[in-house]
């Protein structure tokens, strides 16, 4: 089953939480037992797993990726986004989830973000259960 999500990012760079949405297309689907893998098809944005619990823990991620990759680095690439590009590269476009007893295995502080590197923007996510 493939679910196709779409949403707005509010910011040129955050993190938003798609674990409630991740979870209830599992439940809907009635899958007892397989992999949950969520896709991201774009160039300048990721998705990633980390803890949900403190705000905080996400300010300090783009705040690292910011010092990590600058937005005003010597880049060839001329649109001006090449640090979107790259950081979504050093974060990944997926991320696979175990499902055991129709739920998501994630740890007790983890939460699935969508990353974008490069708003705001109208976005796609996608949800593949097996």
């Amino acid at each position: 089953m493939l679910v196709s999500h779409e949403l707005r990012t509010k910011a040129r760079e955050e993190f938003v939480d798609i674990t409630r949405t991740v979870e209830e297309d599992v439940r809907s689907s009635g899958l007892k037992e397989g992999l949950c893998v969520v896709y991201v098809p774009h160039t300048t944005a990721a998705v990633t797993i980390n803890e949900d619990a403190d705000p905080s823990v996400k300010e300090d991620i783009l705040r690292q990726l910011k010092v990590l990759v600058p937005r005003d680095g010597n880049y060839s690439h001329g649109e001006g986004n090449s640090d979107a590009h790259i950081k979504s590269s050093l974060l990944g476009v997926s991320q696979i989830i175990p499902i055991h007893e129709g739920r998501l295995v994630l740890g007790t502080w983890q939460g699935i973000f969508f990353c974008e590197f490069d708003g705001p923007r109208s976005r796609r996510f996608y949800v593949l259960l097996k």
